[in-house]
């Protein structure tokens, strides 16, 4: 199973949120450059990266950090966060991003997500299921829709998406474990489909080894790392096993 750090860009900084509440933002380090360095050297390839204060500003923000790690790492970095329009995934893939993450975009506007799909492909385009009780959230988690997130995820596997990134936003950076039933529920759901088989990336909540082994067990191919790491619940060094 793949493993794959994060770095949260608020301000320009590396911080971490508790339950998506921006108020409770704690910063790890000023350069997040840094950071995703201290990642590489560990022997990880891959970053989650993502973009809170576009999520904010419903546009893309902090590409310049997105470029400075791309062009000064070797990480494959998976980056969302604010993307609502084609510029602003052009400016994203420029800036080095492997792959981008769209959640809002795929509620808000169904049409212009699925041409995304279409023209990139569903392996570089991935969908960010974020939600709170199976319902799905955007807005950098500010606002809940009434989406239901099994469905929402099922009618875009229908459009060839491959890669599914599904945070809970209730676990998010508790420390309590990730949505393990959650997760199940949505592989179990998305297996039945006559579409191909989702990608799950689990996030929220991961506070220790154990609980990366239980998300391999149940069929995830890549979990998402954040407050663990920060806090030192995870060392990088036990990860050795699973890069």
């Amino acid at each position: 199973m793949r493993i794959i750090p994060a770095i949260d860009v608020l301000d320009g900084k590396c911080v971490r949120l508790t339950k998506g509440d921006y108020s409770t933002k704690v910063i790890y380090n000023e350069n997040p450059l840094e950071t995703a360095k201290q990642f590489e050297a560990a022997g990880i390839e891959y970053l989650h990266l993502y973009d809170l204060d576009g999520s904010k500003a419903k546009q893309i923000v902090n590409y310049k950090i997105l470029e400075q790690i791309a062009s000064k790492t070797s990480l494959k970095i998976d980056f969302g966060g604010g993307l609502r329009a084609d510029e602003d995934l052009h400016i994203a893939f420029n800036s080095g991003a492997k792959q981008i993450i769209g959640g809002s975009i795929a509620v808000k506007s169904s049409k212009t997500f699925s041409g995304w799909i279409e023209k990139y492909g569903g392996t570089k385009i991935m969908l960010g299921a974020d939600c709170k009780n199976e319902k799905v959230k955007i807005s950098g988690w500010q606002e809940e829709s009434a989406i239901d997130v099994i469905s929402f995820i099922k009618g875009y596997q229908k459009k060839s998406i491959k890669y599914v990134v599904c945070k809970d936003v209730f676990r998010k950076g508790t420390l309590e474990g990730p949505s393990i039933e959650l997760y199940q529920k949505i592989i179990d759901s998305c297996s039945n489909s006559e579409s191909q088989t989702i990608k799950l990336i689990a996030s929220g909540g991961v506070s220790c080894i154990e609980d990366i082994n239980a998300l391999e067990d149940i069929g995830c191919e890549a979990v998402i790392i954040g407050k663990a790491l920060y806090e030192g619940k995870i060392n990088l060094r036990d990860l050795e096993t699973h890069i």
